[in-house]
Formats: C-alpha cells, structure tokens, sequence
C-alpha cells in the first residue's frame, strides 16, 4: 500500500462503494439493462462527488449521493407524467426503485409531523417569518431523510401560512 491511501486495486472504497460496483458487476453478467444503467449512474455520481470532494466518499456520503440521484429520478417522473411520455415514467420508476436500495431510510409522515412541531417549539416559531429557522432546525436533524418540499409544507400549515 502506498502512502496515498491505495492498494494494487487503486483507491481505497467504502463498503457501500464496493458493494454498489459488485451489483453493477452482477446486473451486466445478468444482462438486467435497467438495473446495470441505473447503478452506473450512480457509480457516476460517485465518482463526481469523489472528485469535487478530492477524497473517497463514506457510506453516509453515498447514501446522500444516492438520496440525491432517487429524488432526480422523482422529479422526472412527474415531468415525464406531465408530458404524456408513460414509458419514459416507466424507465425512471425501476431506476428510483433500484437507487432506493442505498438511499437513506425515509422517515414517515409521523416522525416528520415530530420533528416539525419539536423545532416549532424549540425556536418558538409563531410566525411565517420564522420559517427558516424551522426549517434550518428539521433539515439539520433529518438530513437526507425527508424531501426538503414536503417540511416546507408541514412547517406552513403549522405556522398559519
């Protein structure tokens, strides 16, 4: 091993990294095209990460990136919906359902509604102008775990907006 941080294989990998290389390996030799593009473009996102950060990513790091990548496929399945192009909607839903696998664990509505009204209590919110620090509070606390639209939604109905 080198001073560097590296082996014979190049960079050292975080587990996670390892294991999403391993099931891009399998999905080729299996021939699961959908599977196969999607963890490629997650190894790419990876990779970009990696080189702005100039360091390898820990899992919690992949995980976010991977946060990052289901909420992109979301948001093109609405547009593609929207535009009346279902199977393009279709390819975007089996890669979300596959990025999922190493995304963060979502938290459900009930310990969103938790953390929206525990930071409308510790900031002593009572208005709509006091949003951002709500909302700075429970993204800080969930970071990655709850899509940032859906608290700005919560923390609106609770502050009277």
């Amino acid at each position: 091993m080198t001073s560097e941080g590296q082996g014979e294989a190049g960079p050292l990998r975080a587990p996670l990294e390892t294991a999403v290389r391993e099931q891009m390996t399998a999905a080729m030799k299996a021939g699961d095209k959908v599977r196969l593009g999607a963890l490629r473009l997650l190894v790419a996102a990876i990779t970009n990460r990696e080189k702005e950060l100039r360091r390898p990513l820990t899992d919690d790091e992949i995980r976010e990136v991977a946060g990052k990548e289901v909420k992109k496929r979301s948001e093109s399945i609405e547009a593609f919906d929207a535009a009346g192009r279902a199977e393009l909607a279709e390819r975007e839903r089996a890669e979300r359902e596959v990025l999922r696998d190493y995304a963060p664990e979502q938290l459900d509505d009930a310990a969103v509604d938790s953390l929206v009204d525990e930071a409308i209590a510790t900031t002593g919110a009572t208005s709509i102008k006091e949003m951002g620090k709500v909302m700075g509070q429970v993204m800080a606390k969930a970071k990655g775990k709850v899509d940032g639209a859906e608290v700005q939604r919560r923390v609106r109905e609770r502050l009277g907006a």
